[in-house]
């Protein structure tokens, strides 16, 4: 029932977005008034499912309008409190067979969590599984009062340094980068059936690795700045990948690396804890000395070396640039017009160096 009640729905939203680039008209209401009554007559669907499906194509014009979109036939669908309610063990939920009971499971803390459950839940089928994704509304505790900044500096080698010194090593995870990319290829050459069961089973492996790794880094992120009553300084890397050039065998670990999640991580867990998050500009954190401020290309003669020209202070370049994060930080906070609270993202001031030398 939840296979079929997927695939028509897929393939009504399909049918409203061959309309909508048609007729170059991708406003949801406008939508509803062109193919609502033909999509609930065509594929007898309820209104509060045809009022979602018009939701899904609006939101899928919405980051461009260069091609007409369509939908897997078992991709995901929203639903709303309508056509979904949470029991104690079980969920209420419509299905183009009628409204059905079906159990569900879920660890105690997910369970509790559903008590604050609000808007839509997401229906998924992956990989024979059913799950559903469930938004939920927890209350942050108030934004405890930063005494300090800890700096974090991410990288790709090690995938974070604080201004406390401590490294979090990437190279279990590169290193499992790297051999599963080797295995990939060796499976793809072969070209058998056994080695496409294996490749299947293997999908999705490295990720959810990764996204462990970053859990466990946020969450000790957040408990040293909750423990010792500071706030987090991350470098804003919004579109790095698009402003930075690289080789073509950077590429594969470039855009393998999941940044964007750790910091979207900590940012969860610090707003559970009260602990304020700050975004500073990184321009030349990496080869700006913390001791005398003076920045230059030829401070970093290698990738693990920094050696600054100026006063001569030699260390690890990574933790040198989480202490100048940190100090952006501070800066930040000190200006007149931060006030009490702390932006989650704001601009750092202009970095002034002594010196600026080698065209950095």
């Amino acid at each position: 029932m939840l296979l079929r009640t997927l695939e028509r729905a897929n393939a009504a939203a399909t049918w409203i977005s061959s309309v909508a680039w048609r007729e170059q008209t991708f406003g949801r209401y406008d939508l509803q008034k062109m193919t609502y009554h033909a999509v609930r007559a065509d594929f007898g669907l309820t209104a509060q499912v045809v009022v979602r499906l018009l939701a899904k194509v609006a939101d899928a014009y919405k980051l461009d309008r260069n091609r007409p979109r369509s939908f897997r036939p078992r991709g995901s669908i929203a639903y709303d409190a309508r056509i979904l309610r949470y029991g104690s063990a079980c969920v209420s939920i419509w299905t183009v067979d009628g409204r059905q009971a079906i159990p569900f499971v879920c660890g105690e803390r997910q369970r509790a969590l559903l008590a604050g459950q609000q808007g839509e839940s997401d229906l998924v089928y992956r990989d024979g599984q059913w799950y559903l994704l469930a938004t939920v509304v927890v209350e942050e505790p108030p934004q405890q009062e930063a005494g300090d900044w800890l700096g974090i500096d991410l990288g790709v080698v090690n995938i974070a340094v604080d201004s406390d010194s401590v490294v979090y090593s990437g190279g279990s995870i590169n290193g499992m980068r790297h051999r599963n990319d080797r295995l990939r290829k060796k499976l793809q050459g072969k070209r058998t059936q056994s080695a496409t069961r294996l490749l299947k089973r293997r999908r999705r492996k490295e990720q959810r690795q990764a996204n462990d790794i970053n859990h466990c880094i946020s969450k000790r992120i957040v408990r040293v700045a909750e423990h010792t009553q500071r706030g987090v300084v991350f470098e804003d890397l919004k579109h790095i990948r698009s402003r930075i050039r690289a080789t073509r065998s950077q590429r594969r670990t470039l855009h393998s690396w999941a940044f964007g999640q750790l910091q979207a991580h900590t940012l969860y867990k610090a707003g559970l804890k009260g602990v304020p998050v700050l975004f500073v500009d990184p321009a030349y954190s990496s080869q700006t000395c913390p001791e005398c401020g003076f920045a230059a290309k030829a401070n970093r003669p290698k990738q693990a070396v920094f050696k600054c020209g100026h006063c001569g202070l030699v260390g690890l370049p990574d933790y040198f640039a989480a202490l100048i994060l940190r100090d952006r930080g501070r800066a930040v906070v000190s200006l007149p017009h931060a006030g009490g609270g702390v932006s989650q993202r704001a601009e750092a001031p202009t970095c002034k160096p002594l010196a600026l030398a080698g065209g950095s």
